[in-house]
């Protein structure tokens, strides 16, 4: 069977819903599921050969799914920082941007000179 992008998100959005049947949303399903296609992508790379992931990206997954905080760990692996300390930073920035925005708004004076 030859993966596509579209067959890998939808086995991985079935094995999210498997995990999200408790009451307590867990992560074994998805982080299972990721081990199973690393392996399969060793040992059949022919299978996988319409896919630009690596087995290496498809270990930093893993990893990230494996933390505690999934969210947390991918968010440190790509930009350094939390979930909450970038979002707080993005905010940040918007605040910033959207006050310099503010300023720069004509008033009634600079609206009668036009």
């Amino acid at each position: 069977m030859m993966y596509t992008k579209e067959t890998i998100f939808n086995e991985f959005k079935d094995a999210t819903k498997k995990d999200q049947v408790k009451k307590k949303e867990v992560f074994t399903n998805r982080i299972n599921y990721l081990k199973t296609l690393k392996e399969d992508m060793i040992k059949s790379p022919k299978y996988f050969s319409n896919i630009s992931m690596t087995t290496d990206q498809l270990q930093n997954l893993i990893d990230d799914w494996s933390a505690p905080k999934p969210i947390d760990a991918f968010y440190k692996r790509v930009f350094g920082v939390t979930y909450a300390e970038k979002k707080s930073q993005e905010d940040a920035e918007y605040n910033y941007v959207d006050k310099k925005t503010e300023d720069k708004k004509p008033t009634e004076e600079t609206q009668s000179i036009h």
